[in-house]
């Protein structure tokens, strides 16, 4: 949390181009990276620590809020935003504005060291550091034990290609005078706003269907289901239909992807035991999320202005749900598996009448000596 609130603050106070030249944007990309290790090394930590502290069979459902901290974030950031570049010129927006929100974020920041502070380290953590365990890097010990998990979620990971699709190729598309379609960039930023208030509204509700039917057939649906829609959603920005544009997107982004989106924190966390959790999680989702982040430019590059872009883009990114949904359906379904059990491959989920039974209380099975 300090490496992303002390390398946004510093974004803010970066001089220009002008003033130092090629060092501007090269001083630029070094904090953007600080700030991606951070986020890399946050949410697995943050969701790991929630779901471990989750009472049993609740645990999809309370994980799901970490994800809806992150769409409220996204809402929070265009709340000081747009109001901004509303109020003031141009100009002065380019010039001075656009750093007060970074400045801003130092804020949130302390309010989150503050809480965190609070917060006491889960007792499945405990267990595992009182254990007598050989131990090994954590790295190495999970490629060893959980490798074919590893790469379920490199390849479940790659459904970072539906947000990047929906808010980032998707803005050059309709906004680009190249492509000639004629977004206004406002327009576009508002359907960024609506979705995230969709996605948090459903979040939950979806990480609490997860934990009554099972995490994979909500991944699977979520990942078949959105990127189906790319087809329908860039058709309609190749209409110049802002209408359909912005409920195709509120669908397949806000929510339909949310089957994807509100379950894999609980499910790729279950997949690895205690000590490897962060790591396994971490290091996984982050090679599948790196992957996706050259997709909007390979789309641009096999699909210029003057082709079928919904076809192409479409087709790539439904491929990308297939891929998702397979090693979905590869992996073990984990939910009614006791937290003592989590990542051990031979781990049989509960009965159902005692799954019941500890749901209704609210507790976890006593842990095994193995």
């Amino acid at each position: 949390m300090l490496m992303m609130g002390v390398s946004t603050f510093m974004v803010a106070l970066l001089p220009t181009y002008g003033a130092i030249g090629v060092l501007a944007p090269i001083l630029l990309v070094v904090l953007r990276l600080v700030q991606g290790f951070a986020v890399g090394g946050e949410i697995s930590g943050a969701s790991t620590m929630v779901m471990e502290h989750s009472p049993f069979g609740r645990r999809g459902f309370f994980t799901s809020f970490t994800l809806q901290g992150v769409q409220g974030g996204q809402l929070l950031a265009a709340a000081v935003f747009l109001p901004l570049a509303a109020i003031l010129p141009e100009d002065d927006f380019r010039s001075w504005g656009w750093r007060i929100p970074l400045m801003l974020s130092a804020v949130v920041i302390v309010v989150g060291l503050i809480v965190r502070r609070e917060v006491e380290e889960t007792p499945a953590f405990q267990a595992a550091e009182a254990s007598d365990e050989p131990r090994k890097a954590p790295i190495v010990q999970v490629v060893q034990q959980n490798g074919a998990d590893m790469l379920r979620v490199v390849c479940m990971a790659l459904m970072n290609v539906v947000p990047l699709t929906a808010t980032v190729f998707g803005a050059t598309y309709a906004t680009s005078e190249a492509y000639g379609i004629g977004f206004s960039t406002a327009t576009y930023l508002w359907i960024s706003v609506v979705g995230n208030i969709v996605a948090m509204v459903l979040i939950p509700f979806i990480g609490s269907l997860s934990d009554r039917i099972g995490r994979r057939p909500c991944i699977i649906v979520g990942a078949l289901g959105s990127t189906a829609m790319a087809y329908a959603y860039l058709w309609a920005i190749s209409t110049d239909s802002v209408v359909l544009a912005f409920a195709f997107a509120l669908v397949m982004w806000g929510s339909v992807y949310q089957g994807y989106n509100a379950v894999f924190p609980s499910f790729y966390q279950e997949l690895f035991p205690t000590r490897t959790r962060v790591t396994g999680f971490a290091v996984s989702q982050n090679i599948g999320t790196m992957i996706t982040a050259f997709l909007p430019s390979l789309f641009a590059a096999i699909a210029p202005p003057g082709t079928d872009v919904p076809l192409i883009v479409g087709s790539i990114v439904f491929g990308i749900g297939v891929v998702v949904a397979v090693a979905a359906f590869s992996s073990r379904e984990t939910h009614r598996v006791a937290l003592a059990d989590l990542g051990e491959p031979d781990a049989v989920p509960l009965e159902k009448a005692e799954y019941d039974r500890l749901r209704a209380g609210g507790q976890e099975r006593v842990a095994v000596t193995r």
